[in-house]
């Protein structure tokens, strides 16, 4: 078979981008589908056309599916769904890591949420946003939910969504008003404009969301979840991110929403650490689904400081995945699924430990789940990404397998979930379209990115 060079394949892929016919054929490498009903392919084939995919099968092109396509040849490499970030503060990105060692969440609120946050500026939060996005985008994550929680203005947010549609992620722009100082407070009452102006399309890259805190002890009423809140979303048709889910305070809240009927399955719930277990049987019922923060609750030391992973089964929720603050914690998938299958398996021996019980372990397909699947269907997306099945949008990476850290290639999960990072990802398509091609960003002026992130950051920390 006569390879294409991957430069001249770039070429041709911006060429026919928009091309809502093109076909492209990702052909010979192992694919993960995470569908059930496709399974695992050593060797195999996915077949794109426009947006979408619609064939997944171990070998397309006898079929001829190969006449009209591009064809992508993945001979060494695994093609598998993109990763779903189900909770991240974009925001905050031209921040990251100011505070590694931080001790505790009120350390985090005080510093990054009471005396930075009031210093942003529109152009400000679109430059955080567009940072975190373009870093999902490079390190695999196709889907990210921003939970924005600065809008100080409507300019605030309006610039958070252009980021997010600058950047051509998947992007879904969960509301916020701010914690602590001045703001305008044009929120909630401002998603009614911003539903119309931005999200007025079911078939767009871009989904809105309304976004609160669980309880009120952290920055007061206006922004704890409620009848009043939960009003303004079933007005708007729009989901729930509920964020700072924490020990008994959250737990009284969770069983009062039940009680007033405001808990239901159009609602995330995150982090849910230190959690009763009427709480959680509460949240199973309602089919709400629960975003893991692994390495924001286990480093920040948020409540019980453990993810609650095991909470979560044991309530018949499987969880999603989230990075959370880039200000203290890593930036990418791969973490969050390290550290969750490794908290949990140390957690299940250690319990079993001088005893005869078995030990409960995760796998690492269940993590790798809990980082498509089950992050797209916390999204609201299920239906539309998360998984290589036909129909569904083509959403997925190309991940090298015979770099120096995977060869060789022996099992393809394992590979994904402890081999590899954001360096062997030549490709990432979303909705069918080349967003890291070569291993590098389609479309990025770096000179210019690290300019308008060095000035943000700059005036933000010389103001403070």
């Amino acid at each position: 078979m006569t390879t294409t060079p991957r430069a001249a394949l770039g070429e041709i892929l911006a060429a026919t981008s928009g091309d809502p016919l093109r076909r492209v054929l990702l052909t010979g490498g192992a694919v993960v589908s995470m569908d059930r009903s496709i399974g695992d392919l050593q060797r195999g084939d996915v077949l794109i056309e426009g947006s979408r995919i619609i064939d997944v099968g171990p070998d397309l092109r006898s079929l001829g599916a190969a006449d009209s396509a591009i064809v992508i040849d993945t001979a060494g490499a695994i093609v598998s769904p993109g990763f779903v970030d189900s909770h991240r503060h974009a925001w905050e990105t031209q921040l990251r890591r100011i505070m590694p060692d931080v001790n505790d969440l009120g350390e985090y609120v005080m510093s990054t949420l009471n005396d930075i946050a009031p210093l942003y500026q529109p152009a400000d939060m679109y430059a955080g946003t567009k940072l975190a996005a373009l870093t999902a985008l490079d390190s695999g994550i196709t889907c990210m939910l921003d939970f924005s929680h600065n809008s100080r203005t409507a300019e605030h947010s309006d610039a958070a969504i252009q980021a997010l549609a600058d950047t051509r992620i998947r992007g879904v722009h969960a509301s916020m008003g701010p914690h602590f100082g001045n703001w305008n407070h044009q929120w909630p009452s401002d998603l009614k404009r911003i539903k119309e102006r931005y999200f007025n399309s079911p078939d767009q890259l871009l989904t809105l969301r309304l976004a609160a805190l669980a309880t009120d002890e952290i920055a007061g009423p206006e922004i704890a979840y409620g009848q009043s809140l939960a009003n303004t979303a079933r007005e708007l048709d729009l989901w729930v991110s509920v964020d700072a889910v924490f020990g008994q305070a959250s737990s009284r809240a969770i069983l009062d929403w039940k009680t007033s009927g405001i808990l239901n399955d159009r609602m995330t719930l995150i982090h849910c650490t230190g959690l009763t277990d009427e709480a959680w049987d509460a949240m199973g019922a309602a089919g709400t689904t629960v975003s893991l923060a692994p390495s924001s609750d286990a480093q920040i030391g948020l409540e019980s400081a453990i993810p609650a992973v095991n909470e979560a089964l044991g309530a018949g929720i499987r969880p999603a995945l989230s990075i959370d603050v880039e200000v203290a914690l890593a930036s990418d998938m791969f973490t969050q699924m390290r550290t969750l299958l490794s908290v949990q398996r140390m957690l299940a021996v250690n319990a079993a430990y001088g005893t005869t019980a078995e030990p409960h372990r995760i796998t690492a397909r269940d993590v790798l789940d809990f980082a498509t699947v089950q992050g797209a269907r916390s999204n609201g997306l299920g239906d539309v990404t998360g998984s290589l099945t036909p129909g569904k949008q083509a959403d997925l990476l190309i991940i090298a397998a015979e770099d120096v850290n995977n060869l060789p290639l022996n099992d393809a999960v394992g590979t994904i979930v402890l081999g590899a990072d954001p360096r062997n990802i030549e490709a990432v398509f979303v909705a069918g379209e080349a967003l890291k091609w070569n291993r590098e960003l389609v479309g990025v002026n770096m000179p210019s990115l690290r300019t308008e992130i060095l000035e943000s950051r700059d005036r933000i920390l010389q103001a403070n």
